[in-house]
């Protein structure tokens, strides 16, 4: 069999099959469900490579099996999870298409540079990089539950529209070469009690259907629905 198999990459599998169940669940309508999905799938990432470091006698091989690997779930779990998310809850249209693409395309490119950066790295120096080149991908599994609180808060277009400038706001970061510094084990601690609180408000008071959105006949009502994509049937 090709590949390699020990206990160094099993929690990366595993957020990838936590990712392709909470997609399961967004197609049939249940979002609070695929949300927690999401939120546990970065949870899972988060202790991936301290696991991975466990072992201390990786060959070379298996450490580039590793990042490849790590990357690849996560063009699905961070890249195109969210943004199917996202599009089903309803940003469509011209804007919401163009916004999803953008997001994906900055997901993909920024997990190639990253393999490219990390693959030099460990040829060079040992150790942990105590640095992010732009914001890290997993960082979506933490802001898209905390918007999805507003849900329930806001009305559907206010909702869908802010959607659509994450997506656009998260993907542009994701390329922007800046310095950020890796959480400490503290702050990675109060970054998993702020997502757990949103996941479980999301559960108490979020529905499971992002209901059908109802306008009041008005002039830019049609504009605004057709640029967002605020509509269903398509």
């Amino acid at each position: 069999m090709i590949g390699f198999y020990n206990y160094t990459v099993i929690l990366t599998y595993v957020s990838l099959l936590i990712s392709v169940f909470g997609m399961i669940q967004a197609f049939g309508g249940r979002f609070r469900t695929a949300i927690m999905c999401l939120a546990l799938s970065g949870l899972c990432d988060m202790f991936d490579g301290k696991i991975a470091r466990s072992k201390k006698n990786r060959t070379d091989d298996e450490k580039l099996f590793g990042i490849q690997i790590d990357s690849l779930c996560d063009v699905i779990c961070f890249g195109m999870f969210p943004a199917m998310i996202c599009f089903l809850i309803g940003v469509r249209g011209p804007l919401g298409a163009l916004f999803v693409g953008y997001y994906c395309v900055c997901s993909v490119i920024r997990l190639a540079y990253f393999n490219v950066l990390e693959t030099r790295r460990q040829a060079e120096e040992d150790g942990v990089n105590k640095y992010y080149h732009g914001l890290p991908i997993t960082s979506m599994a933490i802001i898209l539950p905390v918007i999805f609180l507003l849900q329930s808060f806001l009305p559907e277009i206010v909702f869908i529209i802010i959607l659509n400038f994450v997506l656009c706001i998260v993907g542009t970061l994701f390329i922007v070469d800046f310095k950020l510094r890796k959480p400490n084990n503290i702050t990675l601690f109060f970054i998993v009690a702020i997502v757990a609180a949103a996941v479980l408000i999301i559960i108490i008071f979020s529905s499971y259907n992002v209901p059908k959105l109802r306008f009041p006949e008005m002039p830019l009502w049609p504009v605004i629905k057709k640029l967002f994509g605020v509509y269903y049937g398509v």
